[in-house]
């Protein structure tokens, strides 16, 4: 499907037809909030290179589109979120672009990524190009190869992004769904260029050996689907130990993952919900909390659509 960039004005959908709607200038105050807010989310190093650091709580906006995605990622802002983390596959990078005007790009971190059908070196070029100007933005501060593709392999898409780093269009590169094997794959021709894997993450899903990989050889891992899509706030464990400390199950998985190093992404549209997983820093788990969450023994992937690699073996 060939997906054209909207014009650079906003548009929703009000009773089957679509409104033109001008970008909102940013309220002064809501700026200054935020710039002071966003620095006290806690920043992990990327790319010594470049001196990148990403802030290890940002904000997912899969299904995020519209006059939605743009109201959330405004929310966000104003309540200290730097880091929103996106997809040309999202298809919101044009809402998520006029969310962010107003606001100064060096204190942003904005993460995309290049389609798994878009990974010959041109081919992912072009769509590193088409994200840059439906963000309306110079650079990225994060790009990733969205899913692996065995069709193609690893060479062409990281030739393209070392590219893209000499080029300084991005500013650190990455994987994301990528399993071990990719990742010993990509290390036959550059894995250095990998610093990050985003891939689901969460207590039903822990991903020990991976995550153990990634951190040995430096590279930085974000958890999306931190909440397993809701199915945390079932979990008794999970449900006992949010009791003890006057919190939610969510916050818990949250408060779980980062103490093991990693990044996290949620995705929420609602006031509440964005201040509570910022919350999230103001307290600790205690080390048998951590041991409990990690003795869960279920376990349930919740993205695996038809092209992932996941079962893929030498």
């Amino acid at each position: 499907m060939i997906y054209m960039p909207c014009p650079k004005r906003f548009h929703s959908l009000d009773k089957g037809r679509f409104i033109q709607r001008k970008p909102r200038s940013p309220d002064a105050s809501k700026v200054d909030q935020f710039e002071q807010t966003g620095e006290t989310i806690p920043q992990l190093p990327l790319n010594d290179e470049t001196n990148t650091k990403i802030p290890i709580i940002g904000l997912g906006t899969w299904k995020l589109n519209g006059i939605q995605c743009f109201n959330t990622v405004r929310k966000a802002l104003v309540l200290g979120y730097r880091h929103i983390d996106t997809a040309l596959m999202y298809e919101n990078q044009e809402d998520i672009g006029q969310a962010i005007k107003g606001y100064d790009r060096e204190s942003l971190f904005l993460t995309s990524k290049v389609p798994h059908t878009d990974l010959s070196k041109q081919d992912f070029l072009t769509a590193a190009d088409n994200i840059l100007k439906r963000l309306d933005s110079d650079y990225l501060d994060l790009l990733l190869i969205h899913w692996p593709n065995e069709e193609v392999g690893v060479e062409e898409p990281l030739d393209a992004l070392e590219h893209l780093l000499e080029a300084r269009k991005i500013r650190a590169a990455g994987v994301s769904n990528f399993t071990r094997f990719h990742l010993i794959d990509a290390n036959r021709y550059n894995l250095k260029v990998v610093a990050n894997n985003q891939v689901e993450c969460h207590p039903h899903l822990p991903q020990y050996d991976l995550v153990d990989y990634c951190h040995r050889h430096k590279i930085s891992v974000t958890a999306y689907s931190p909440l397993a899509r809701g199915d945390v706030d079932a979990d008794p464990v999970l449900q006992e130990i949010a009791s003890k400390h006057m919190t939610s199950p969510a916050s818990v998985s949250l408060r779980w993952l980062l103490q093991r190093g990693l990044i996290v992404i949620p995705k929420s549209s609602s006031d509440e919900h964005l201040e509570e997983n910022l919350k999230v820093l103001s307290w600790e788990l205690q080390p048998e909390d951590m041991a409990k969450i990690n003795a869960i023994s279920e376990r349930e992937r919740k993205v695996e659509p038809e092209w992932a690699e996941f079962d893929r073996v030498p």
